[in-house]
């Protein structure tokens, strides 16, 4: 499964054209996407006006979904950052850590396009999605 981060189904949703944005769409309708508590919640409080929210969570609502906290997933999440701030990076939002500490215990792939993986990528060894062709 792979999980889209908020940055990519923002991009989505606001028309940007990006290689996530294209790895989504290529992966929408594969089965293969699944979408998390925390980041549903923040896609859909962008959203301004209330036709656009029904029609994205309506589109949301479809997807395989999981709980991505929980106590196992905190404590992980605070012992990956504290290794990564040992190694010199800092990951400037928790919920980021949480999102791909979340992926690494459940061996899933993140969809991203913030800086803040990429530390874990290289740090963790997250495993990143990244567009076929």
């Amino acid at each position: 499964m792979v999980l889209i981060d908020t940055s990519v189904w923002v991009d989505f949703f606001n028309g940007v054209s990006s290689a996530e944005t294209d790895e989504l769409d290529r992966l929408l309708g594969t089965g293969r996407i699944l979408i998390g508590d925390l980041i549903l919640a923040e896609i859909l409080q962008g959203f301004a006006r209330d036709t656009d929210y029904r029609r994205a969570r309506s589109l949301l609502m479809e997807l395989p979904y999981a709980d991505l906290g929980g106590r196992e997933i905190a404590l992980a999440a605070a012992d990956n950052y504290r290794r990564l701030r040992r190694r010199g990076f800092t990951v400037r939002k928790t919920i980021d850590v949480i999102i791909g500490t979340f992926c690494m215990v459940n061996d899933h792939e993140l969809l991203h396009c913030d800086r803040d993986f990429d530390c874990m990528e290289q740090g963790l060894g997250l495993r990143i999605s990244r567009q076929t062709r």
